[in-house]
């Protein structure tokens, strides 16, 4: 097939088990269906990778606008995904787990001495509207 501004390219067809059809195309001309499948493999390790890096490790929500404090936000949930990834390669449990068995603890931390916090911000409040009156 000629794709126009572009040049020649092979399109696969591909019939899923849901009944869909879903087309390949590449520049490759000498491509099989076995490379093609075997690329198909990596680029779903790919995406998996990008998954858990945005919905575990919060990549894509860095609020800093300067571009130093980005790439660090980056490097850091980059560094955390390898941490998250390790653990769930040598304890046979999900990123979904791992996360979970990380917060639970500090939530509970947290639960357990907010009410004292939660005192102390009543005091505060207290004097701050007994001082802007």
């Amino acid at each position: 097939m000629h794709l126009k501004g572009y040049g020649f390219i092979l399109v696969f067809r591909i019939d899923t088990a849901d009944g869909d059809t879903e087309y390949w195309a590449t520049s490759d001309l000498t491509m099989m269906m076995n490379e093609r499948e075997r690329l198909a493999g990596q680029i779903w390790t790919i995406e998996t990778y990008h998954r858990g890096l945005k919905q575990f490790c919060g990549v894509e929500r860095c609020a800093a606008r300067k571009a130093r404090a980005q790439r660090n936000h980056i490097g850091w949930a980059i560094r955390a995904f390898l941490r998250l990834e390790h653990h769930r390669i040598t304890t046979g449990t999900s990123w979904f787990e791992t996360k979970l068995a990380i917060i639970r603890p500090a939530i509970q931390q947290f639960l357990a001495g907010s009410k004292t916090l939660l005192c102390g911000f009543e005091q505060v409040t207290l004097a701050h509207k007994h001082a802007t009156a």
